[in-house]
């Protein structure tokens, strides 16, 4: 019994598992990389501009807000290693679910917090997820919004992995803007 090239090939796409991309924009880009290349079954974590209209805009035109785009981390991972409902609480718990106008000390439209779904099984995770935090007292509003997945625009290759290569730098950025402390006010210590 002789295999050919095609048919393993074939057997073994088919046993792969199929990734899945996840769009979420939680202020700072760099900030939000981090949190999810640290989770096990993510493959991927690119930075990068979604929720414009202007085609593949700069990171200059986003800063300026002219775009309409929000700075956003494009997440591939593997649903059978971890659930987009996973995904979501690493989200949830790294943003200021109370602040719709930006995060943290980045305000503007551009840093707005989105969770942007890409089908009706991620709106409705999305949305579940929404309203168990509504629900638990936690928060008076959750400013958050969900909303369709446009299309993602990579940002420029010095942005990549921002927190590593420029560690130093991203640090001074991360405690001068008051991030850690306020996540720890709004999730508790364990942040």
């Amino acid at each position: 019994f002789a295999f050919s090239a095609v048919s393993v090939f074939a057997v073994v796409s088919a046993q792969a598992p199929a990734t899945q991309t996840a769009t979420f924009a939680g202020g700072c880009f760099w900030s939000m990389e981090h949190v999810f290349d640290e989770l096990p079954g993510v493959v991927s974590v690119t930075v990068g501009y979604a929720g414009g209209k202007a085609k593949k805009p700069s990171y200059e035109q986003v800063e300026m807000g002219i775009t309409g785009h929000a700075e956003s981390v494009q997440v591939v991972y593997d649903p059978v290693k971890i659930p987009y409902e996973r995904l979501l609480d690493a989200y949830w718990h790294n943003t200021d679910p109370t602040s719709g106008a930006g995060q943290f000390c980045d305000t503007g439209s551009q840093y707005r917090p989105i969770i942007f779904v890409a089908d009706e099984a991620q709106k409705a995770a999305a949305e579940r997820s929404k309203t168990t935090l509504e629900q638990s007292g936690r928060f008076k509003r959750v400013l958050t919004k969900i909303e369709p997945a446009t299309e993602f625009w990579p940002a420029e290759a010095y942005h990549q992995h921002y927190y590593k290569t420029h560690a130093a730098a991203y640090e001074r950025y991360r405690v001068g803007c008051g991030r850690d402390a306020r996540l720890r006010q709004l999730w508790g210590q364990g942040q």
